[in-house]
């Protein structure tokens, strides 16, 4: 399928994941959604996006249009693995899971609403 293909060349140019340049555009409340119902995950107090796999350069760019676009309060958590390999990770404060939920809850299957806490 063509779309397929270009999302594709977006996010695996060279054969590696990464976040695109142009995410800002990208990343729309149904992307965001698809995200958190993939890599997102509950906490007490908000919720972890896993983003382990990725550079720190594309999970800061990533971050970036959380805050900017979303007006979500996050941050960067950095989790050290056993073979001492640090990997970041997107943390989005409880202040801001009411709003987070404005934003995605339309585009949540109804089976993954617990990742919002639902």
């Amino acid at each position: 399928m063509p779309c397929i293909t270009e999302l594709r060349s977006l996010f695996y140019p060279n054969g590696i994941k990464i976040i695109p340049k142009d995410i800002y555009n990208l990343l729309t409340p149904e992307a965001l959604a698809h995200l958190i119902m993939g890599d997102g995950s509950v906490r007490l107090h908000g919720l972890v996006i896993c983003t382990n796999n990725f550079s720190l350069e594309d999970v800061v760019r990533l971050i970036n249009v959380l805050m900017i676009r979303y007006r979500l309060d996050c941050n960067l958590r950095l989790i050290r693995r056993q073979n001492n390999k640090i990997e970041p990770t997107i943390y989005i404060r409880q202040s801001s899971m009411p709003l987070l939920r404005t934003i995605v809850t339309p585009y949540f299957h109804p089976f993954m609403l617990y990742k919002l806490g639902l």
